[in-house]
């Protein structure tokens, strides 16, 4: 039988983010992230989370980060991803890079490792609500 830990891992951008920040939620992202020959990476996934760390850190911080990502097999989007993700995206009423996550890890056979809510009750998707940090600072 085949368990979350043994299938690819698709990280999205949320999880990413509390990884990079050092945050107390990167515990549950670690794992997957730390699998690097099983971690899946949209690039939809390094613009979103390069733009997030260049809106808060110098762009060294970013091209570390893109660097990290990169390790795992980086995934492009080509015109069957797309117009799958636009299947997907209307289907389950998800935003655009959403839409382009889920279709990737759809194509991959892998597991999404998500803060989103919007992944949530979706299928093949490992789901931890975002819990806002103690000092009231913006996640």
């Amino acid at each position: 039988m085949t368990t979350a830990s043994d299938r690819p891992s698709v990280v999205d951008s949320s999880a990413w983010l509390e990884y990079f920040f050092g945050n107390p939620a990167a515990t549950h992202f670690r794992p997957p992230i730390d699998k690097v020959e099983r971690l899946v990476v949209p690039s939809i996934v390094i613009v979103e989370v390069c733009r997030r760390i260049l809106q808060r850190r110098p762009v060294s911080d970013a091209l570390l980060a893109a660097e990290r990502m990169s390790r795992g097999r980086v995934v492009e989007l080509d015109a069957e991803l797309a117009v799958r993700a636009a299947q997907l995206g209307i289907e389950h009423r998800l935003p655009l890079a959403d839409s382009i996550i889920f279709a990737t890890a759809e194509r991959h056979g892998a597991v999404i490792w998500t803060q989103d809510a919007d992944f949530q009750h979706l299928p093949n998707v490992r789901y931890f609500p975002k819990v806002a940090p103690a000092t009231g600072a913006p996640p």
